[in-house]
């Protein structure tokens, strides 16, 4: 096992911060917005653009399924800078290790407060225990012991191996009254796993996507990240040559999951292996695109619009959760565009939150107030 290359000299990465506010900004409402165009202006581009932002029901792929993966490959980027900033400072693995474990608990207890308030805690059965920020914490946790103990050749075995075994283990363990390699909502192992080994309360009733089983292809995306995260920190290598890697390694990823899914289909509810490679190369070829225009071109000013949001993307996530931001827009700007076809309204509420988050967040931002774990 080795440790890291020792820390290059701290340099933040605006693309990063660009694109993890782009994502964020799909999640705290654009994505909303986009959605309720559908059927509304008559133009079939902009109803095929917004039925991008609804979750197909089970196999098959939209850009909405992309935006989770997305943070994960981001949240993977941001670590070795995070990590090797504290070995620069003196800590010891073990310290790293526990400071990783804490931020995992941390969330794994605001994302249960998240996913059930208010919270039924007379009635365990009816608590979900897993969701969004708990798979943030998880895969952090486990990423940040095999960043600390691989080189970036054996975490490329890890993630590799990782999905290999997932395939593996859908397709050849026999799940009781379905058999070996059933995909269906109620016959895949995934499935079978979530119902006799996660305690309380599953989304989809006969499985929940963010249960246990797919805590392994998911961390993939944050294992995935380091990686890319190893390309940037190479000093040796141009800006130029760092984008060309970046490039041919999101485009071989994209490759293999879309030939990978002729077989194992691909499919955000099972976080199928051809799911990961798709939306891994996804994120590797978004991340060069937003690095070559931000870091290589240098076209910056647009960026603090979505600098805003990524600086406090904890924040807004569980705003979102605890804020009617809807209703505030209503009472806000319902004077504004009362006047206009009813079922116009939900739009201009919609695009009223989403301008009512962004000033929220830019106040902390000016104040300098940024929430982390």
């Amino acid at each position: 096992m080795q440790t890291p290359e020792p820390p290059v000299p701290s340099k933040r990465i605006l693309s990063i911060d660009t694109l993890r506010g782009f994502d964020m900004l799909m999640i705290s409402g654009a994505g909303s917005f986009i959605f309720l165009l559908h059927g509304k202006t008559g133009l079939p581009w902009v109803d095929a653009l917004a039925m991008q932002f609804e979750h197909p029901p089970w196999n098959g792929f939209t850009f909405y399924d992309f935006i989770f993966p997305l943070f994960l490959f981001l949240a993977g980027m941001s670590l070795p800078f995070s990590v090797n900033k504290g070995l620069d400072q003196g800590l010891s693995k073990s310290q790293i290790y526990w400071k990783a474990f804490k931020r995992m608990m941390i969330l794994i207890a605001l994302g249960i407060l998240d996913k059930n308030a208010p919270t039924p805690y007379f009635d365990w059965s009816q608590i979900r225990f897993v969701g969004v920020l708990q798979r943030i914490g998880f895969a952090g946790f486990i990423v940040t012991i095999l960043y600390l103990n691989f080189n970036e050749r054996k975490r490329i075995i890890w993630f590799v191996s990782l999905l290999l075994f997932y395939y593996a283990a859908m397709f050849l363990i026999p799940v009781p009254g379905y058999g070996a390699g059933n995909l269906s909502m109620e016959g895949n192992l995934h499935g079978w796993i979530d119902r006799h080994f996660l305690p309380g309360r599953l989304l989809q009733k006969t499985y929940d996507e963010n249960g246990l089983f797919t805590q392994i292809p998911a961390l993939c995306l944050t294992l995935l990240g380091t990686l890319a995260s190893d390309i940037l920190r190479k000093e040796t290598l141009s800006d130029q040559h760092k984008l060309r890697y970046l490039v041919i390694a999101g485009a071989s990823c994209l490759g293999v999951g879309l030939l990978w899914g002729l077989h194992f289909p691909i499919n955000k509810h099972l976080w199928s292996s051809s799911f990961i490679c798709l939306t891994g190369g996804m994120a590797l070829l978004s991340f060069s695109l937003f690095y070559w225009v931000i870091d290589i071109l240098k076209y910056r000013k647009w960026t603090f619009f979505f600098i805003v949001i990524g600086m406090n993307s904890l924040t807004i996530y569980l705003a979102y959760r605890f804020i009617d931001f809807g209703h505030t827009s209503q009472l806000l700007f319902e004077g504004l565009y009362s006047w206009t076809p009813e079922p116009w309204h939900p739009v201009f509420e919609s695009l009223g939150a989403l301008v009512i988050v962004w000033v929220f967040l830019y106040v902390l931002y000016r104040r300098k107030i940024f929430i982390k774990i």
